[in-house]
C-alpha cells in the first residue's frame, strides 16, 4: 500500500535531507518538497508535527519520521508501507 500524500521538509544544505530526496527519487516515489529555510509556513508546520527544528522530516499520510538518516528511513517505510 503506497501513501497518497507524502511531504518532505528539508534544509537544502543538509546532507541527510539530500540523501532522503535521493532515496525517494530512486524509488520513483512522488512527494512534495518543502524548504523550511525559505518557507516560514513549512518551518512552523514542521515544528508543530515534530516538536523540533531538525530536518529532514517526512510525513506520509499522517505518519511522521523526524530528524532521520536513510538507514532509519528504509525500515520505517517498509514497516508502514509494505509493497
Amino acid at each position: 500500500m503506497k501513501p497518497s500524500k507524502i511531504r518532505l521538509f528539508v534544509k537544502p544544505w543538509c546532507g541527510w535531507c539530500q540523501e532522503a530526496e535521493e532515496w525517494l527519487d530512486n524509488r520513483k516515489i512522488e512527494y512534495e518538497l518543502l524548504d523550511v529555510t525559505s518557507d516560514r509556513r513549512a518551518w512552523d508546520e514542521m515544528r508543530q508535527l515534530t516538536g523540533q527544528t531538525k530536518a529532514p522530516c517526512l510525513e506520509a499520510d499522517g505518519e511522521v519520521l523526524a530528524d532521520f538518516g536513510v538507514d532509519e528511513l528504509e525500515p520505517w517505510w517498509a514497516d508502514r508501507f509494505p509493497d
